[in-house]
Protein backbone atom coordinates (compact mmCIF):
# COMPACT_ATOMS: atom_id res chain seq x y z
CA UNK A 1 0.00 0.00 0.00
CA UNK A 2 1.30 3.53 -0.90
CA UNK A 3 1.81 5.87 2.00
CA UNK A 4 -0.91 8.88 2.35
CA UNK A 5 2.72 11.41 1.69
CA UNK A 6 2.79 9.79 -1.77
CA UNK A 7 -0.61 9.59 -2.66
CA UNK A 8 -0.17 13.42 -2.34
CA UNK A 9 2.77 13.64 -4.22
CA UNK A 10 0.33 11.94 -7.11
CA UNK A 11 -2.27 14.53 -6.31
CA UNK A 12 -0.06 17.58 -6.36
CA UNK A 13 1.69 16.72 -9.92
CA UNK A 14 -2.01 16.48 -10.85
CA UNK A 15 -2.44 19.89 -10.11
CA UNK A 16 0.39 20.69 -11.71
CA UNK A 17 -0.14 19.40 -14.59
CA UNK A 18 2.58 16.91 -14.35
CA UNK A 19 2.58 13.41 -16.39
CA UNK A 20 1.67 10.56 -13.71
CA UNK A 21 2.36 7.14 -14.21
CA UNK A 22 -1.32 4.90 -15.32
CA UNK A 23 0.02 2.46 -12.20
CA UNK A 24 0.23 5.34 -9.51
CA UNK A 25 -3.34 6.50 -10.42
CA UNK A 26 -5.02 3.51 -10.25
CA UNK A 27 -3.46 3.15 -6.67
CA UNK A 28 -5.09 6.36 -5.29
CA UNK A 29 -8.01 5.50 -6.71
CA UNK A 30 -8.52 2.04 -5.40
CA UNK A 31 -8.20 3.60 -1.61
CA UNK A 32 -10.55 6.16 -1.67
CA UNK A 33 -9.80 7.03 2.18
CA UNK A 34 -11.15 9.45 4.09
CA UNK A 35 -7.49 11.54 4.10
CA UNK A 36 -7.19 10.73 0.55
CA UNK A 37 -10.61 12.11 -0.13
CA UNK A 38 -10.01 15.46 2.10
CA UNK A 39 -6.58 16.52 0.73
CA UNK A 40 -7.79 15.66 -3.25
CA UNK A 41 -11.25 17.68 -2.80
CA UNK A 42 -9.32 20.86 -1.12
CA UNK A 43 -6.95 21.01 -4.34
CA UNK A 44 -9.82 20.60 -6.05
CA UNK A 45 -11.59 23.04 -4.65
CA UNK A 46 -8.59 25.68 -5.06
CA UNK A 47 -8.16 25.13 -9.02
CA UNK A 48 -12.03 25.21 -9.35
CA UNK A 49 -12.13 28.59 -7.71
CA UNK A 50 -9.24 29.93 -9.97
CA UNK A 51 -11.23 29.80 -12.74
CA UNK A 52 -14.81 30.30 -11.28
CA UNK A 53 -15.00 31.86 -7.54
CA UNK A 54 -17.58 29.95 -5.64
CA UNK A 55 -19.90 30.17 -8.46
CA UNK A 56 -22.16 27.06 -8.76
CA UNK A 57 -24.11 27.19 -12.30
CA UNK A 58 -27.45 25.90 -12.66
CA UNK A 59 -29.06 24.34 -15.96
CA UNK A 60 -32.78 23.55 -16.05
CA UNK A 61 -32.73 19.88 -16.72
CA UNK A 62 -35.54 19.06 -19.10
CA UNK A 63 -36.10 15.11 -20.12
CA UNK A 64 -37.92 15.74 -23.71
CA UNK A 65 -38.62 11.45 -24.23
CA UNK A 66 -38.12 8.38 -22.75
CA UNK A 67 -38.08 6.40 -25.95
CA UNK A 68 -34.57 5.01 -27.06
CA UNK A 69 -33.92 2.54 -29.41
CA UNK A 70 -30.50 1.48 -27.30
CA UNK A 71 -30.17 -1.22 -25.45
CA UNK A 72 -27.27 -0.18 -22.74
CA UNK A 73 -27.38 -3.08 -19.86
CA UNK A 74 -27.22 -0.23 -17.27
CA UNK A 75 -29.91 2.10 -18.59
CA UNK A 76 -34.08 1.74 -17.74
CA UNK A 77 -34.91 3.57 -20.60
CA UNK A 78 -33.47 0.73 -22.92
CA UNK A 79 -35.72 -0.21 -25.31
CA UNK A 80 -35.82 -4.10 -24.29
CA UNK A 81 -37.36 -2.61 -20.93
CA UNK A 82 -41.37 -3.26 -21.82
CA UNK A 83 -42.46 -2.61 -18.18
CA UNK A 84 -41.53 1.34 -18.71
CA UNK A 85 -44.58 3.63 -20.09
CA UNK A 86 -42.73 5.75 -22.88
CA UNK A 87 -43.74 9.55 -23.06
CA UNK A 88 -42.33 12.71 -25.65
CA UNK A 89 -42.98 16.05 -25.04
CA UNK A 90 -44.52 18.59 -27.69
CA UNK A 91 -42.71 21.23 -29.04
CA UNK A 92 -44.85 23.22 -27.19
CA UNK A 93 -44.25 21.61 -23.69
CA UNK A 94 -40.59 21.86 -23.98
CA UNK A 95 -40.90 25.40 -24.94
CA UNK A 96 -43.21 25.80 -21.99
CA UNK A 97 -41.01 24.57 -19.56
CA UNK A 98 -38.11 26.29 -20.50
CA UNK A 99 -39.87 29.53 -20.47
CA UNK A 100 -40.84 28.58 -16.87
CA UNK A 101 -37.65 28.35 -15.97
CA UNK A 102 -36.30 31.61 -17.84
CA UNK A 103 -39.08 33.13 -15.61
CA UNK A 104 -37.56 31.82 -12.43
CA UNK A 105 -33.68 33.42 -14.14
CA UNK A 106 -32.30 30.49 -15.58
CA UNK A 107 -30.13 30.77 -18.52
CA UNK A 108 -28.88 27.47 -19.49
CA UNK A 109 -31.05 24.47 -19.91
CA UNK A 110 -30.48 20.74 -20.86
CA UNK A 111 -32.80 18.98 -23.40
CA UNK A 112 -32.33 15.37 -22.75
CA UNK A 113 -33.75 11.93 -24.22
CA UNK A 114 -33.23 8.70 -24.90
CA UNK A 115 -31.49 7.94 -28.39
CA UNK A 116 -34.07 8.09 -31.33
CA UNK A 117 -33.40 8.57 -35.31
CA UNK A 118 -36.93 10.21 -35.49
CA UNK A 119 -35.77 13.49 -33.82
CA UNK A 120 -34.01 15.28 -35.98
CA UNK A 121 -36.50 17.72 -37.38
CA UNK A 122 -38.67 17.44 -34.63
CA UNK A 123 -35.24 18.91 -32.22
CA UNK A 124 -34.10 21.33 -34.69
CA UNK A 125 -37.70 22.94 -34.35
CA UNK A 126 -37.26 22.98 -30.34
CA UNK A 127 -33.90 24.36 -31.24
CA UNK A 128 -35.06 27.14 -33.73
CA UNK A 129 -38.17 28.79 -31.51
CA UNK A 130 -36.29 28.17 -28.29
CA UNK A 131 -33.27 30.71 -29.55
CA UNK A 132 -36.23 32.93 -31.46
CA UNK A 133 -38.26 32.90 -27.60
CA UNK A 134 -35.08 32.44 -25.63
CA UNK A 135 -32.60 33.95 -27.43
CA UNK A 136 -29.97 34.81 -24.83
CA UNK A 137 -30.06 31.58 -22.90
CA UNK A 138 -27.88 28.34 -23.39
CA UNK A 139 -29.21 25.18 -25.27
CA UNK A 140 -27.49 21.71 -24.34
CA UNK A 141 -29.43 18.52 -26.17
CA UNK A 142 -28.67 15.12 -24.43
CA UNK A 143 -29.80 12.51 -26.80
CA UNK A 144 -27.26 10.24 -27.95
CA UNK A 145 -25.33 9.01 -30.82
CA UNK A 146 -26.53 11.05 -34.03
CA UNK A 147 -25.39 11.25 -37.47
CA UNK A 148 -22.99 13.93 -38.69
CA UNK A 149 -25.83 15.68 -40.44
CA UNK A 150 -28.37 15.28 -37.90
CA UNK A 151 -25.68 17.35 -35.15
CA UNK A 152 -25.05 19.84 -38.02
CA UNK A 153 -28.21 20.66 -38.28
CA UNK A 154 -28.87 21.11 -34.71
CA UNK A 155 -26.06 23.38 -34.59
CA UNK A 156 -27.18 25.57 -37.27
CA UNK A 157 -30.68 25.87 -35.57
CA UNK A 158 -29.10 26.99 -32.29
CA UNK A 159 -28.20 24.29 -29.96
CA UNK A 160 -24.96 25.59 -28.34
CA UNK A 161 -23.87 22.37 -26.59
CA UNK A 162 -23.73 18.72 -26.39
CA UNK A 163 -23.68 16.09 -23.84
CA UNK A 164 -22.43 12.21 -24.57
CA UNK A 165 -21.20 10.07 -22.09
CA UNK A 166 -18.24 8.20 -24.12
CA UNK A 167 -18.73 5.40 -20.29
CA UNK A 168 -15.96 4.09 -20.44
CA UNK A 169 -12.46 4.93 -21.99
CA UNK A 170 -11.77 0.85 -22.65
CA UNK A 171 -12.50 -0.07 -25.28
CA UNK A 172 -13.37 -4.02 -23.78
CA UNK A 173 -15.10 -2.85 -20.77
CA UNK A 174 -17.05 -0.45 -23.10
CA UNK A 175 -18.29 -3.43 -24.81
CA UNK A 176 -19.45 -5.22 -21.42
CA UNK A 177 -21.37 -2.14 -20.75
CA UNK A 178 -23.24 -2.29 -24.29
CA UNK A 179 -24.76 -4.79 -26.63
CA UNK A 180 -22.77 -5.61 -30.09
CA UNK A 181 -25.07 -3.06 -32.33
CA UNK A 182 -23.47 -0.14 -30.46
CA UNK A 183 -19.49 0.34 -31.21
CA UNK A 184 -17.23 2.41 -28.99
CA UNK A 185 -15.48 3.61 -32.19
CA UNK A 186 -18.54 5.18 -33.31
CA UNK A 187 -18.96 7.00 -29.79
CA UNK A 188 -15.87 8.37 -29.85
CA UNK A 189 -16.69 9.43 -34.00
CA UNK A 190 -19.54 11.59 -32.23
CA UNK A 191 -17.53 12.98 -30.13
CA UNK A 192 -15.18 14.10 -32.36
CA UNK A 193 -17.98 15.30 -35.08
CA UNK A 194 -19.87 17.45 -32.30
CA UNK A 195 -16.42 19.16 -31.45
CA UNK A 196 -15.45 20.11 -35.51
CA UNK A 197 -19.50 21.55 -35.32
CA UNK A 198 -18.41 24.01 -32.79
CA UNK A 199 -20.72 22.62 -29.95
CA UNK A 200 -19.25 23.24 -26.31
CA UNK A 201 -18.57 19.18 -26.07
CA UNK A 202 -19.52 17.29 -22.80
CA UNK A 203 -18.32 13.55 -21.99
CA UNK A 204 -18.44 11.48 -19.16
CA UNK A 205 -18.84 7.88 -17.17
CA UNK A 206 -20.18 6.20 -14.52
CA UNK A 207 -18.24 4.96 -11.36
CA UNK A 208 -18.91 1.72 -10.37
CA UNK A 209 -20.00 -0.26 -13.43
CA UNK A 210 -20.05 -3.85 -13.53
CA UNK A 211 -16.37 -5.10 -14.43
CA UNK A 212 -14.82 -1.87 -14.05
CA UNK A 213 -11.39 -1.43 -12.37
CA UNK A 214 -9.19 0.90 -10.28
CA UNK A 215 -6.57 1.08 -13.56
CA UNK A 216 -9.87 1.72 -15.93
CA UNK A 217 -10.70 4.99 -13.80
CA UNK A 218 -7.16 6.06 -14.23
CA UNK A 219 -7.43 5.18 -18.46
CA UNK A 220 -10.58 7.55 -18.10
CA UNK A 221 -8.15 10.58 -16.84
CA UNK A 222 -5.87 10.14 -19.09
CA UNK A 223 -8.77 9.79 -22.07
CA UNK A 224 -10.26 12.87 -20.68
CA UNK A 225 -6.31 15.03 -20.87
CA UNK A 226 -6.44 13.93 -24.40
CA UNK A 227 -9.86 14.62 -25.02
CA UNK A 228 -10.34 17.80 -23.46
CA UNK A 229 -14.31 18.28 -23.47
CA UNK A 230 -16.05 21.84 -22.45
CA UNK A 231 -17.88 19.73 -19.88
CA UNK A 232 -17.63 16.11 -17.54
CA UNK A 233 -20.59 13.85 -16.19
CA UNK A 234 -19.58 12.02 -13.51
CA UNK A 235 -21.63 10.09 -11.08
CA UNK A 236 -22.19 6.48 -9.03
CA UNK A 237 -23.22 3.55 -11.53
CA UNK A 238 -27.08 2.91 -10.11
CA UNK A 239 -28.72 -0.30 -11.07
CA UNK A 240 -32.16 -0.56 -12.51
CA UNK A 241 -34.34 -3.74 -11.86
CA UNK A 242 -35.31 -3.81 -15.70
CA UNK A 243 -32.13 -4.48 -16.65
CA UNK A 244 -29.30 -7.09 -17.24
CA UNK A 245 -27.27 -5.55 -14.57
CA UNK A 246 -30.84 -4.77 -11.96
CA UNK A 247 -28.78 -7.17 -9.57
CA UNK A 248 -25.33 -5.44 -9.28
CA UNK A 249 -24.06 -3.58 -6.57
CA UNK A 250 -24.27 0.28 -6.63
CA UNK A 251 -21.19 2.19 -7.08
CA UNK A 252 -18.98 3.47 -4.73
CA UNK A 253 -19.84 7.72 -3.65
CA UNK A 254 -16.95 8.38 -2.28
CA UNK A 255 -15.34 7.11 -4.96
CA UNK A 256 -16.99 9.28 -7.44
CA UNK A 257 -16.33 12.30 -5.56
CA UNK A 258 -12.41 10.81 -5.81
CA UNK A 259 -12.68 11.18 -9.50
CA UNK A 260 -14.84 14.51 -9.54
CA UNK A 261 -11.82 16.02 -7.76
CA UNK A 262 -9.40 14.32 -10.27
CA UNK A 263 -11.09 15.07 -13.39
CA UNK A 264 -11.09 18.96 -11.76
CA UNK A 265 -7.16 18.79 -11.32
CA UNK A 266 -6.69 17.45 -14.89
CA UNK A 267 -9.13 19.97 -16.77
CA UNK A 268 -9.27 23.04 -14.45
CA UNK A 269 -11.43 24.53 -16.43
CA UNK A 270 -13.78 21.82 -17.04
CA UNK A 271 -17.84 22.64 -16.33
CA UNK A 272 -18.48 19.39 -14.30
CA UNK A 273 -21.80 18.89 -12.34
CA UNK A 274 -23.22 17.41 -9.38
CA UNK A 275 -25.07 15.24 -10.58
CA UNK A 276 -28.23 14.18 -9.78
CA UNK A 277 -27.11 10.14 -9.36
CA UNK A 278 -25.14 11.40 -6.91
CA UNK A 279 -27.66 13.06 -4.78
CA UNK A 280 -29.98 10.09 -5.32
CA UNK A 281 -26.82 7.72 -4.12
CA UNK A 282 -26.03 10.06 -1.37
CA UNK A 283 -28.55 12.27 1.14
CA UNK A 284 -26.28 15.37 0.37
CA UNK A 285 -24.40 13.84 -2.61
CA UNK A 286 -25.27 17.12 -4.15
CA UNK A 287 -23.26 19.89 -1.87
CA UNK A 288 -20.27 16.65 -1.75
CA UNK A 289 -19.91 16.85 -5.33
CA UNK A 290 -19.30 20.73 -5.29
CA UNK A 291 -17.12 20.08 -2.01
CA UNK A 292 -15.10 17.52 -4.21
CA UNK A 293 -14.72 20.24 -7.57
CA UNK A 294 -18.25 20.24 -9.20
CA UNK A 295 -19.32 23.64 -10.08
CA UNK A 296 -22.65 22.93 -12.14
CA UNK A 297 -26.25 21.76 -11.14
CA UNK A 298 -29.05 20.41 -12.98
CA UNK A 299 -32.28 21.17 -11.44
CA UNK A 300 -35.21 19.39 -13.01
CA UNK A 301 -37.46 21.27 -15.20
CA UNK A 302 -39.75 18.75 -16.56
CA UNK A 303 -43.41 18.70 -16.06
CA UNK A 304 -44.13 16.64 -13.11
CA UNK A 305 -46.54 14.52 -14.15
CA UNK A 306 -43.38 13.41 -16.75
CA UNK A 307 -40.89 12.98 -14.12
CA UNK A 308 -41.24 9.08 -12.63
CA UNK A 309 -41.35 8.28 -16.05
CA UNK A 310 -37.75 8.99 -17.16
CA UNK A 311 -36.08 6.21 -15.04
CA UNK A 312 -33.18 5.83 -16.19
CA UNK A 313 -32.23 3.98 -12.57
CA UNK A 314 -34.32 3.45 -9.42
CA UNK A 315 -35.06 6.03 -7.10
CA UNK A 316 -34.17 8.62 -8.88
CA UNK A 317 -34.71 12.05 -7.26
CA UNK A 318 -36.37 14.57 -9.36
CA UNK A 319 -38.36 16.84 -6.80
CA UNK A 320 -37.70 18.84 -3.84
CA UNK A 321 -33.92 20.48 -4.65
CA UNK A 322 -33.69 18.64 -7.48
CA UNK A 323 -36.30 20.34 -9.17
CA UNK A 324 -36.76 23.93 -9.87
CA UNK A 325 -39.51 24.32 -7.45
CA UNK A 326 -36.89 23.90 -4.88
CA UNK A 327 -34.29 26.77 -6.48
CA UNK A 328 -34.61 28.71 -3.40
CA UNK A 329 -33.60 25.89 -0.87
CA UNK A 330 -30.96 24.69 -3.47
CA UNK A 331 -29.35 28.12 -2.83
CA UNK A 332 -29.41 28.08 0.83
CA UNK A 333 -27.69 24.75 0.24
CA UNK A 334 -25.14 25.81 -1.83
CA UNK A 335 -24.58 29.12 0.55
CA UNK A 336 -23.97 26.62 3.58
CA UNK A 337 -21.13 25.13 2.38
CA UNK A 338 -19.87 28.35 1.12
CA UNK A 339 -20.78 28.80 -3.03
CA UNK A 340 -23.23 31.13 -4.71
CA UNK A 341 -26.08 29.75 -7.04
CA UNK A 342 -25.20 31.36 -10.16
CA UNK A 343 -28.18 31.45 -12.80
CA UNK A 344 -25.43 32.56 -15.75
CA UNK A 345 -25.04 30.52 -19.00
CA UNK A 346 -22.22 29.31 -17.26
CA UNK A 347 -19.97 29.34 -20.48
CA UNK A 348 -16.06 27.38 -20.54
CA UNK A 349 -13.83 29.77 -20.05
CA UNK A 350 -12.25 29.33 -23.20
CA UNK A 351 -15.11 29.33 -25.44
CA UNK A 352 -15.88 32.57 -27.53
CA UNK A 353 -19.88 32.16 -28.02
CA UNK A 354 -20.78 33.69 -31.46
Amino acid sequence: MMRVSSYRDTLEQLARSESVPQSHLAALIAMPTREVLEYAAGLAREVAEQHFGHKVYLRGLLEVSNVCAAGCYYCGLRAENRALGRYTLTTEEILESCEEGYGLGLRSFVLQGGQRADYREPIAKVAREFKSRLSDAALTLSLGEQSGECYEEWRKAGADRYLLRHESANEWHYGRLHPESMSYQNRLGCLKRLSELGYQCGAGFMVGTPEQTALHLAEELEFLAQLRPQMVGIGPFIPHSSTPFGQMPQGSVEQTLLMISLVRLVLPKALIPSTTALATASGNGTQQGVLAGANVVMPNVTPKRYRAGYEIYNGKKSFGTEAVEGLEHLAELLGRVGYEASLERGDHPDFVVK
